[in-house]
């Protein structure tokens, strides 16, 4: 057959369409049944379904497991100790929310662990961890003794308390800048520095009230208490006025320090640049940042805040510092910055539960006749289930990359 030929057959075959074949199968209908996450699902789906949503439920329902297992664990060791647990427990309570007077110390409480939680938060904005919450209210409480218990008795409220107040933020600042310092010129660890920082703060305090050259009382008799005199009238927060409650301006200051934080690190080009330092502080340095001293002034402020703290322990009633004033708040502050994760409204939530729990755990002790490790026990408790919410929103969030597809893996070809 000539090309001419050829060619004239393949046109003649293209008119007449492809040659007949088999019937192609005709595509599958897509399914009308429900998806595996719809509350109908089938029954084997329903276990996952019920699962995913316990998952997202959990930071619910793990802090309230948490509170309610430390409440039955508390009540179990109280009968061990010989108080019957409805005693116990009516004596709990009543140091909570029983009386006005329970109810303000316990908003007291809380506020020295706002102010001391909302410095943490502004260091760990930074990527610094400040453990010396608990020094830092010490030195800042002195600072703020030796201003109050020398200022001459006809200065004004509205000179004497902010002077106070501006005096202990000084100390606590100046006993932070120490770690600060060490952490940004020669590179030691904060979290050392200031832990051991506490002890010294502490020495500093039981000093000053043991010696008569610095801030201890006159000595009249054996009898004479090691402590300072007492502020002058006008350095002494004011009550807020609620009948039968000891509750003072203090936590009106704390709300206040709280929503300035949350609003800097949140609203403004400071908190930007301390959290770009938190992430990554070559890469901050990078875009020009000043890390050294951005890191230096956060370490420095949450310094302030405890010793605005240790101020106003020492401005409250009795109005007096003494070798225990601290109490271990600068501790317990540091448990609600971390268990805040960042969030002053958490911070704020946590340290009122932490305040309310301390308060009960004081009546529980004079009430029941039950040791006060009780108390800390079941604060261990709270905080280790409320920390637990940690690992709930971890664990999906792994679960899910875990299980996500490499996109640069080839999918397998459909066989034919």
């Amino acid at each position: 057959m000539t090309l001419a030929a050829r060619t004239t057959a393949a046109a003649r075959d293209a008119r007449r369409g492809p040659a007949p074949g088999p019937p192609a199968a005709p595509a599958p209908e897509p399914s009308s049944g429900p998806s595996s996450g719809s509350p109908s699902a089938p029954p084997a789906r329903r276990p996952a379904v019920l699962a995913a949503r316990l998952r997202d439920l959990a930071p619910v329902l793990v802090p309230t497991a948490a509170v309610v297992g430390a409440l039955a664990v508390s009540a179990a060791l109280a009968a061990l100790a010989g108080a019957p647990p409805a005693e116990a427990a009516a004596a709990l309570w009543d140091g909570m929310v029983g009386t006005p007077y329970a109810i303000g110390s316990a908003v007291n409480t809380a506020a020295v662990l706002l102010l001391v939680a909302a410095g943490f938060l502004v260091a760990h904005r930074a990527g610094m961890v400040n453990v010396g919450g608990e020094g830092q209210i010490c030195v800042g409480a002195v600072a703020a003794t030796a201003v109050g218990t020398t200022l001459p008795p006809g200065v004004p409220p509205a000179l004497a308390l902010p002077l106070v107040l501006a005096a202990a933020a000084a100390g606590g600042a100046g006993w932070a800048a120490i770690a600060a310092w060490l952490a940004v010129r020669r590179g030691v660890s904060e979290v050392i520095t200031t832990l051991l920082l506490n002890f010294v703060g502490a020495a500093v305090l039981v000093l000053a009230v043991h010696e008569e050259a610095l801030l201890r009382q006159p000595v009249t008799s054996s009898e004479t208490l090691p402590q300072s005199a007492p502020l002058v009238d006008a350095a002494h927060l004011p009550l807020l006025g609620i009948p039968g409650s000891p509750a003072t301006v203090a936590v009106v200051l704390a709300l206040v320090a709280a929503a300035v934080v949350a609003l800097v690190l949140r609203r403004t080009g400071t908190g930007v640049r301390l959290a770009a330092v938190g992430l990554s502080r070559p890469a901050a340095r990078r875009l020009g940042l000043g890390v050294d001293r951005l890191r230096f002034s956060a370490l420095t402020g949450a310094g302030a805040a405890a010793g605005v703290a240790g101020g106003v322990l020492v401005a409250s009633a009795p109005y007096v510092l003494d070798d225990g004033i601290s109490s271990g708040y600068g501790f317990s502050g540091l448990v609600v910055g971390l268990l805040a994760r960042g969030s002053c409204t958490a911070a704020v939530a946590v340290a009122t539960a932490l305040g309310f729990l301390v308060s009960g755990g004081i009546n529980l002790q004079l009430a029941a006749g039950v040791p006060a490790s009780l108390t800390q026990v079941a604060e261990s408790l709270v905080i280790l289930g409320v920390a637990g919410t940690a690992v709930w929103a971890v664990r999906p969030a792994r679960s899910r990359r875990a299980h996500r597809p490499d996109p640069t893996t080839p999918r397998p070809e459909a066989t034919p």
